[in-house]
């Protein structure tokens, strides 16, 4: 079950946005993300460690994505909530691992293209990541203040948005223009 983010549960909000020069009526995000190679997502940030895609029990499709955000391993199992050409709606309830310990944090991400003219759009990389009641048990067990987690984690994603984001729209410009992935 999602958790709706509040003020009392923000760890982060981050927003980046990048140019895509290919036409919007050719890019789908959808197809990008469900079909990213794992050496492709490597190759969008160093602190990207594996992905791959999979399928809920269900039947949804799940991008599952190993990373390091600040000092913590992060392993996402994102579910896709919503998704097409223009935008993809991921959420998950991801593991972090830290010199601390292990807990749960829910992050979602968002995906989505705009078109800014006939040749171009924009790419938007927009990351929320909240509190799960595991968090909440977790920073208190090693004395952390919520403000002092949410400044951590709000400077780290947003160091690792604005790194990972315009080579995310190099790569689905490339897929757009080309029908092949590689920056």
């Amino acid at each position: 079950m999602e958790i709706k983010q509040t003020s009392e549960n923000a760890l982060s909000h981050s927003v980046v946005k990048a140019v895509i020069n290919a036409p919007i009526e050719m890019v789908n995000i959808a197809d990008w993300l469900f079909n990213l190679p794992d050496a492709e997502y490597q190759k969008c940030s160093i602190a990207h460690i594996a992905a791959g895609f999979t399928r809920t029990i269900e039947g949804e499709p799940m991008s599952i994505n190993v990373e390091t955000i600040g000092n913590a391993l992060i392993i996402q199992h994102y579910v896709a909530t919503e998704y097409r050409a223009d935008y993809c709606r991921m959420l998950s309830v991801s593991d972090s691992i830290t010199a601390n310990g292990r807990t749960k944090v829910q992050v979602l991400w968002e995906l989505k293209v705009t078109k800014l003219d006939n040749n171009s759009c924009e790419y938007t990389n927009e990351i929320h990541a909240t509190a799960t009641p595991e968090f909440f048990e977790f920073m208190k067990a090693h004395n952390i203040t919520l403000d002092q987690a949410a400044h951590d984690r709000q400077v780290a994603s947003d160091a690792h948005n604005h790194e990972e984001t315009p080579l995310f729209a190099k790569s689905i410009e490339k897929k757009a223009l080309t029908g092949n992935y590689g920056i």
